[in-house]
């Protein structure tokens, strides 16, 4: 169980090593409910998620209003494109006004790094960082390591390789910070502008070199480029970038016959992937997917369950 000291899931970091295993082991329970003729739960009957996201998402928004509603509380989507937002207000209203009525649970996405840890000193609501920017994205973390996990068996003592573009990537963060937390080796391979600053702090190994070290690699985690945070050219072309960094079938030989293939997608084929490799047997792509759904259900479950009214009957 996550302690209790925690009401709010903004960095994987918030979860030492034991609340991770405790949300995986968690989240295996909840996928046998998506098995179920009715896939339902009455966990969270009474309480309120509100999806706050001013960012566009189809998995990450999809998978928490149904992880919600399997758990049997209410859900609110709130777009910023469709609400007071576009008229101006600010995060700091909206989030006061939902919690006026009644949100137990706030799941915001949001461009500017660092929003949700503000948004949780303004609400009383439990708040859930579904990603901030180029910061990072804790439950795709969650659900990163669980489908590792089904896959191996385990996590500790793999090798992880996490190539693309990685300063611009919430998602290479949270897995980065997530995989090491859990035992895991994590190497970062990018161009060298495609490095962050500070990147030591993630206590990873460095490559610029993908044919130097793929071979080594249990499981390969591909990023799509993140043009729309780029303020100037950071590779020469398109083009260079797939010779260097993406996984075509020439690399895939390479790589050992049960290592696995990740993207948390939306992945522009072709680019940091090849489609035949993205549909291959290696892929756990849609197992990621398919893994979001319980794994949210226990990051929520954990964080408001037990705050929840008795259920009846």
């Amino acid at each position: 169980m996550v302690s209790d000291d925690h009401r709010h899931l903004l960095s994987i970091l918030d979860l030492d090593r034991e609340e991770i295993d405790d949300v995986l082991r968690d989240a295996a329970t909840f996928a046998e409910i998506g098995t179920r003729e009715i896939k339902k739960v009455p966990t969270l009957r009474g309480r309120t998620v509100v999806n706050l996201f001013y960012e566009d998402s189809t998995r990450t928004r999809v998978s928490f209003e149904v992880a919600a509603k399997r758990l049997s509380a209410d859900v609110v989507n709130v777009s910023a494109s469709a609400s007071s937002v576009s008229k101006g207000e600010s995060l700091k209203d909206t989030a006061r006004t939902l919690l006026a009525m009644g949100a137990d649970a706030i799941v915001l996405r949001h461009p500017s790094p660092g929003a949700p840890a503000l948004l949780a000193g303004w609400v009383d609501a439990c708040v859930v960082n579904a990603g901030d920017g180029a910061h990072e994205h804790p439950t795709q973390a969650l659900l990163d390591l669980y489908t590792v996990r089904e896959r191996f068996g385990r996590i500790e003592g793999l090798r992880l390789g996490i190539v693309g573009d990685v300063a611009h990537s919430r998602v290479a963060r949270s897995a980065a910070l997530g995989f090491r937390r859990m035992g895991a080796d994590v190497v970062l391979v990018a161009p060298p502008t495609m490095v962050p600053l500070g990147v030591e702090v993630l206590d990873c190994e460095v490559s610029h070199d993908l044919d130097a070290i793929i071979t080594s690699l249990d499981v390969v985690y591909l990023l799509r480029l993140q043009r729309e945070r780029h303020r100037e050219a950071l590779i020469p072309s398109e083009r260079e970038f797939v010779v260097g960094y993406g996984l075509t079938p020439a690399r895939l030989e390479l790589l050992a016959e049960d290592a696995a293939v990740m993207h948390a997608g939306p992945m522009n084929r072709g680019v940091e992937i090849a489609s035949e490799i993205a549909d291959g047997p290696q892929s756990v792509i849609q197992e990621q997917v398919e893994m979001g759904v319980a794994v949210r259900m226990a990051a929520i479950e954990a964080l408001i369950g037990d705050k929840a009214p008795p259920a009846n009957g």
